[in-house]
């Protein structure tokens, strides 16, 4: 047992805001945990020193590591405000057996762990779990199934469905995101002393990797060796197939979760899911808090909030203190350095405005015009630029050069005689034609400034295959022309008077997203690919628009 000081952690209490005082406290390390296949997972449990009672026990499942960075940002922290923290290497990594398989196996093994929890004689039985991201998930693979429930949970920057809000955003391959993780946990446990920190190189082979066909072996390019997760992400991307079921879990019965608390960022890549999340537990009576800040995935002030967030979550529900202030749901209204609450998501009293595209490359209250034309090239896609990314660069980003492409549409509205708030979902409806039935629909909203700056604010993608035709936000119209509701993601953004809306129009956002390549071929093996014409529709019959939910200033 490692004694640590009150010292130790002084440096950490100032980095996450944290006040600085601390509970002395122990570690015991590597400890043994048996799953229900005989293989062991180990952790390290943190005690305050001299504890004799049975206390209450905070489960951290995490994929990355228990001791050093991941350890002091979110185990340490809430052993020195006295808590009893648990913080297991997931499967495969750190020390526990078996393979990694990212999301396969969380449920099984979660819950084999609380079972075990609560048979130790230092477990009062009474078990909350917390974290971010991967050990986000890691809670809601088990929340919703144990039994007894869990006291309380906090799956932040994270999301119960992960297939289809995060792999392959509404059937679209999010192979920026997979391949960059991929290249982060391929690499985590190799010897040295920067091992674990973010390598300039590694960035550099992921990007050209990305550029490379056919994608299905460039983990080797970036990782030196297979990962796993990238062949399971890149072997079963087809609408049919039910490799991934077992990673989601929001078709759960959500009534049997406890109470959640929740962070995340309007540039998170996990923002939509996290919301959608918030907004289904409250339908389903689950006490829930939320907080959405200015953030990208991982950025200090995300991690700080956090915390913060956790230790007053875990002293009402463990210890009996007092509850969170303030309304249930606090998030930050980009662009006026504001934040605003409501008592639920969306804002009960948002309205929905509807902005149409017209002719011209207009934007306004009403459609009109001839469509408008553009074609997709798989062989020079067009490009993404900012937006929520697992890594920096993200976030709002110059679209100008973007929109200067052939490939691209920009519809522009009036200038803005005042502010405009938009706080809640946004969606598009594009009606469109295509001369090959496998395409991509990408629209993004931008904020124009009075010097003609384009910067995005929120964005979205549909993936079109003859095989999903049928889904509820594909309906099919005469002469081939298709109504295609795109989900952008929500926001709490402030266009300045003055500024304008602009809404653009593409076959893609590469290499965020996979290029589609115009055909039958698995994106993983597919290595020639065919343009795509698309006509876009904007008269009174097929009126293509922007929904914005807006507040009254």
């Amino acid at each position: 047992m490692a004694k640590i000081s009150r010292l130790a952690g002084l440096a950490a209490d100032v980095a996450l805001g944290l006040p600085v005082r601390a509970v002395p406290y122990e570690i015991r390390k590597d400890v043994p945990v048996p799953m229900t296949d005989d293989v062991t997972l180990l952790a390290d449990h943190y005690r305050p020193v001299g504890q004799q009672t049975p206390l209450p026990v905070v489960l951290i499942r995490v994929p990355y590591g228990r001791a050093g960075a991941f350890g002091q940002a979110f185990a340490a922290p809430l052993a020195r405000r006295g808590f009893a923290v648990f913080m297991q290497a997931t499967r495969g990594t750190f020390g526990s057996g078996g393979q990694f398989r990212p999301f396969t196996t969380e449920r099984d093994d979660g819950l084999a762990t609380i079972a075990w929890l609560r048979r130790q004689p230092w477990c009062d039985g009474r078990i909350a779990m917390v974290g971010a991201s991967y050990f986000g998930h890691t809670q809601w693979a088990v929340a919703p199934y144990a039994d007894p429930p869990l006291v309380c949970v906090s799956p932040h920057i994270t999301s119960a469905n992960v297939t289809n809000r995060l792999f392959y955003e509404h059937g679209v391959p999010s192979i920026h995101t997979a391949l960059s993780w991929s290249a982060q946990i391929g690499r985590q446990e190799r010897p040295g002393l920067l091992a674990g920190l973010p390598d300039p190189r590694v960035k550099a082979r992921v990007r050209r990797g990305l550029g490379r066909l056919p994608l299905q072996a460039v983990d080797v390019q970036v990782a030196d060796a297979p990962v796993p997760f990238w062949r399971d992400f890149v072997a079963h991307a087809e609408p049919a197939d039910d490799f991934w079921s077992q990673a989601d879990h929001d078709g759960a019965d959500l009534t049997r979760m406890p109470p959640a608390n929740m962070v995340t960022g309007w540039w998170d890549l996990f923002l939509a899911g996290n919301l959608s999340d918030y907004t289904a537990l409250r339908a389903a009576g689950v006490p829930a808090r939320l907080v959405v800040g200015p953030w990208l995935h991982g950025e200090l002030g995300e991690l700080r909030t956090v915390v913060q967030s956790d230790v007053a979550w875990l002293e009402h529900h463990l210890r009996g203190g007092p509850a969170p202030e303030g309304a249930p749901v606090r998030v930050h209204l980009q662009q006026a350095g504001t934040w605003l609450e409501f008592e639920n998501w969306p804002p009960p009293a948002a309205r929905e405005t509807v902005v149409h595209l017209s002719g011209g490359g207009r934007l306004g209250a009403e459609p009109g015009g001839d469509p408008s034309r553009f074609t997709y090239d798989p062989a020079r896609p067009t490009p993404t630029v900012g937006g929520p990314l697992l890594q920096p660069p993200g976030k709002q980003a110059d679209n100008r050069l973007v929109e200067e492409r052939d490939d691209v549409l920009v519809f522009t509205g009036p200038a803005l005689e005042s502010d405009l708030d938009v706080v809640g979902p946004v969606g598009a409806t594009i009606h469109v034609r295509t001369d090959i039935p496998y395409a991509d629909v990408f629209v993004r909203l931008c904020d124009v400034d009075e010097k003609g700056v384009s910067r995005n604010v929120v964005d979205g993608i549909r993936r079109l295959d003859p095989r999903t035709l049928n889904a509820p936000d594909v309906e099919a119209g005469a002469d081939g022309v298709l109504a295609v509701h795109v989900e952008l993601f929500p926001t709490a953004y402030r266009f300045r008077a003055g500024h304008r809306l602009r809404v653009q129009v593409s076959g893609g956002a590469f290499p965020r997203y996979a290029r589609n390549m115009g055909t039958a071929e698995p994106f993983g093996v597919a290595t020639a690919g065919r343009p795509c014409r698309f006509e876009v529709f904007h008269d009174a019959d097929r009126p293509s628009s922007i929904t914005l939910t807006t507040l009254d200033g």
